[in-house]
């Protein structure tokens, strides 16, 4: 494979997951998370199949196309999903799941391609991925849809039915106020709730909510403020540099480690993984911007150790900077940002704002993939990385004046200080 027809195959993948992440919020906003993530999963495995047989060029870029689309909506959906299924009090904790999961599969990406990478044994690898996605798609099989998409579509008795089968009896109250808070009580669930009774059957029944497309989003007066936070939070997660170290770690500190560079690949993936589980419930204790602010800084003066440590060749401050780099993303710019639109945005727009989100993602990861080889090369001894210090130091400005705190809000109204929506 040339170096053209590698960047394709490689770079194809990033165009599917950005139609995916187009799409597919949007749908969920419509037809309800579940049947999102239910479609977009075959995606996953068809295209590990297409791509573990695949024959020539064509057909791989194929494959890498389809496994894009899968991930790109799993991305919007899956974090939507999570949050609007967690408790309040542990939504950052479970929301930390998407990164978890990701920082697994990129693991076992890694070990498998240490041990692998001869012959054509590589299709095992890329296989793998396959069977994965089977074990998804069986258990979304016994899955449930969310219980907030419901209550905001109208659908407040099945809402209720949902969540508390989820919870049992640790329902909160306040979780179904919000989409009923004056409703009369059907008398299957006076379980739950028992406000008085109304003369007339609908009178206070919420009223379902449109959800709102992937561009009157921007446009709408309740929702371009949470467009612009999580657009502005997923370009400060790539563009503070954290695939260059996934993708071109090996290229970077074999010239200062030749020996141990492939070791120390996957060391970062062990290390993503293990803080990204240590961590996932501090943005439920301290916040989630104080954890971004710490992931941020962490960041920026790692990345000014690590091109300082490239410059003068001093191995040790390469190993230890590469290690902290990583550590830091993991405290907060891994995890956080995937529940943010499902928190700034109200269920209608969460889709929309989540595509909005994952498209930033998927273009920003895009350009550093693509450009980072070349910027290492023009700069050169490392300088590239405090070009990346200077994005981190833009991005901790843009996080401490645009990003509220959402932890303990009990919706967007509440985030953004704005009158509550509720319908009469």
């Amino acid at each position: 494979m040339t170096d053209a027809q590698f960047a394709t195959v490689s770079s194809i993948y990033t165009l599917g997951g950005l139609i995916g992440a187009l799409s597919s919020g949007p749908l969920s906003s419509k037809r309800g998370r579940l049947f999102a993530l239910r479609v977009s999963t075959p995606f996953h495995i068809l295209g590990a199949l297409v791509e573990a047989t695949a024959s020539n060029i064509p057909l791989m870029a194929i494959g890498r196309l389809f496994s894009g689309l899968g991930s790109g909506a799993a991305l919007v959906v899956g974090p939507i999903y999570i949050s609007e299924i967690a408790p309040s009090g542990a939504k950052g904790a479970l929301g930390a799941c998407t990164q978890i999961m990701t920082n697994t599969g990129i693991l076992i990406s890694q070990v498998l391609g240490y041990f692998l990478s001869y012959n054509s044994m590589w299709r095992i690898i890329l296989g793998t991925a396959g069977a994965l996605g089977l074990v998804q798609l069986s258990f979304l099989v016994f899955a449930c849809e969310s219980p907030e998409w419901l209550g905001a579509n109208g659908k407040i008795d099945t809402a209720r039915k949902t969540l508390k089968m989820i919870r049992g009896n640790t329902v909160d109250n306040n979780e179904i106020a919000k989409w009923a808070a004056q409703g009369e009580e059907s008398d299957e669930n006076q379980g739950l709730l028992t406000p008085p009774q109304s003369p007339h059957p609908h009178a206070n029944a919420i009223r379902p909510t449109s959800s709102v497309g992937f561009f009157s989003v921007v446009r709408h007066p309740d929702h371009w403020q949470a467009v612009v936070a999580v657009l502005g939070i997923m370009l400060a997660q790539q563009l503070t540099g954290i695939n260059s170290v996934f993708f071109y770690s090996v290229d970077f500190l074999s010239p200062i480690i030749p020996t141990g560079a492939a070791l120390i690949t996957v060391t970062v993936g062990a290390l993503n993984l293990v803080v990204t589980i240590a961590c996932s419930p501090l943005s439920d204790k301290l916040g989630r911007k104080p954890c971004l602010l710490a992931s941020i800084t962490g960041m920026g003066v790692s990345a000014i150790l690590l091109g300082c440590a490239i410059m003068f060749n001093i191995q040790i401050l390469a190993a230890i900077a590469t290690l902290a780099f990583v550590a830091s993303f993991a405290v907060g710019l891994g995890p956080v940002p995937f529940i943010l639109a499902s928190e700034l945005a109200s269920p209608e727009a969460a889709g929309a704002v989540q595509s909005w989100a994952l498209a930033a993602n998927w273009i920003a990861t895009f350009l550093v993939a693509q450009f980072f080889p070349t910027l290492n090369r023009a700069l050169d001894h490392g300088r590239v990385f405090f070009v990346f210090a200077a994005m981190a130091a833009v991005f901790f400005v843009f996080t401490s004046w645009w990003i509220p705190e959402s932890k303990g809000k009990k919706d967007a109204d509440e985030v953004w200080g704005r009158e509550s929506r509720r319908a009469d």
